[in-house]
């Protein structure tokens, strides 16, 4: 198999990006830069991007194990959405309440700053800023946006941040069967990631950078990053490597990788997307434990993604893993009760890739003047906006400026490890099952499931 299309392969993004995948020159040899940064997805790129944009002077390289956007950046969902990537009261226990509401603002302007950039650079990904829709189909999912209404005014959220929508406010966007309310954002857009990460790659490029491909960090430490083919030494030393972090030595406990897969439909007619709606390509979600997420592609397919992949002992991180019949039938089935106009289209693509979760599943971004050393990461699912923020913020970091960005509550946020095996893949497998069990239990009555608060000490905002 050539690598072009081993790469495209991986998901219906890196299929559709219009360039050639082949892998960019590996590191020739040792070489020496100001700033080495290990890892070409969404944080490594947008911590160069801002650097040399900052600081153009400056020397940056990248290494990469594979190809720009090979990981999560070129896999997910495409939705580029505000909030923050972490449970606000998590961040709050080590900082100022003020502080966490600016930060929730922040990520809302990080929305337009994005776009700011894609239109400057003339990055071709079907940018469209039309807001994110989830959906309450049972009574205990409606009952879930009121409390989560209520949370996000807490943390800074205005009125027009996040509104519920009656049920034929949610009509005016989808055309969804059992839909019996919605939550509504305006601070969301939807991308095309695949286009998007390999275009930002190519703008860094134009910035100076050097991207080395099929390059593989064998050690990363103080001062230098180990690889096959040569030692690049640094002043500087970033790691952007989200899941695969847990492969690097001493790492394995950082984050637990959890799979998110996606399916994705054939083009759909205009009669049919006439029935489903979404045309201000509002990126869509339900409101189940177990949610879908999906979009109105820039060619009109339905692309639905969903979590439930296997968490296995010893080999958390496999290519293997990223295609699994039994949650492609579950999308699927998806597409059938919630989209019925789409029933019957072939699936024309399958594919996952691992997420990173931290313990208390809160992104950090870090930096030790010390050593040199800084990462970012740990963005369990948000990564697209948080990789922006984490990028800008490691700028500033290594630049040593004090912004409004450096004093945020995730920059210096430390997180416990996770826990031994056979730990946790307990945890891992407990939570999806509770989880599903939870979802036929509120599908089928009209109370919320209870069971979700076994699994409480393990999810979002615990830990």
């Amino acid at each position: 198999m050539q690598p072009d299309e081993r790469y495209r392969q991986r998901s219906l993004w890196l299929d559709g990006v219009p360039s050639h995948l082949s892998p960019r020159p590996h590191l020739p040899g040792d070489a020496s830069c100001d700033v080495a940064i290990v890892g070409a997805g969404f944080t490594g790129l947008w911590t160069a991007y801002y650097l040399k944009t900052v600081a153009p002077e400056l020397d940056v390289a990248i290494v990469e194990r594979e190809i720009a956007g090979f990981g999560a950046s070129g896999r997910n969902g495409g939705t580029v959405g505000g909030g923050l990537s972490g449970n606000p009261r998590v961040y709050a226990r080590h900082h100022d309440a003020g502080l966490v509401r600016k930060a929730e603002r922040l990520t809302y302007q990080a929305v337009d700053d994005i776009a700011q950039v894609v239109e400057k650079e003339g990055i071709d990904c079907g940018w469209k800023k039309g807001g994110w829709l989830r959906v309450a189909v049972t009574p205990a999912q409606r009952e879930r946006i009121d409390g989560f209404i209520e949370e996000k005014r807490r943390w800074g959220a205005e009125p027009e941040d996040w509104r519920l929508l009656e049920r034929d406010e949610v009509e005016r966007h989808v055309r969804m069967p059992g839909a019996l309310a919605g939550l509504f954002t305006p601070h969301a857009a939807r991308v095309d990631p695949g286009r998007f990460v390999r275009g930002l790659a190519d703008a860094v490029e134009r910035l100076g950078v050097a991207v080395y491909e099929k390059t593989a960090a064998v050690r990363i430490e103080p001062g230098r990053v180990v690889t096959p083919h040569g030692i690049v030494r640094a002043r500087h030393v970033v790691r952007a490597t989200e899941a695969f972090t847990v492969q690097l030595p001493g790492e394995r406990r950082r984050f637990l990788p959890l799979y998110s897969l996606m399916i994705a439909t054939e083009p759909l007619s205009p009669e049919v997307w006439s029935s489903i709606g979404l045309e201000d390509r509002e990126t869509i979600a339900d409101l189940g434990h177990l949610f879908f997420y999906g979009q109105r592609t820039t060619d009109d397919r339905l692309a639905l993604g969903g979590r439930a992949a296997p968490y296995r002992f010893g080999a958390p991180l496999d290519e293997r893993y990223e295609r699994q019949p039994e949650v492609a039938q579950r999308l699927t089935r998806a597409i059938a009760e919630r989209f019925p106009a789409a029933a019957g289209a072939k699936i024309t693509h399958h594919w996952g890739g691992a997420i990173a979760v931290p313990r208390d599943w809160c992104m950090s971004a870090r930096y030790d003047p010390s050593t040199g050393m800084g990462w970012a990461g740990g963005y369990s699912g948000g990564g697209v906006l948080s990789a922006h923020l984490a990028g800008r913020v490691m700028a500033d970091l290594v630049l040593r400026r004090t912004t409004d960005l450096t004093g945020l509550p995730w920059v210096g946020h430390r997180t416990r490890l996770w826990e031994h095996e056979p730990l946790r893949l307990i945890a891992c497998r407990s939570i999806v099952a509770v989880q599903r069990s939870a979802d036929e239990v509120e599908r089928h009555s009209a109370r919320t499931a209870r069971r979700v608060a076994v699994i409480r000490p393990f999810i979002r905002g615990h830990g």
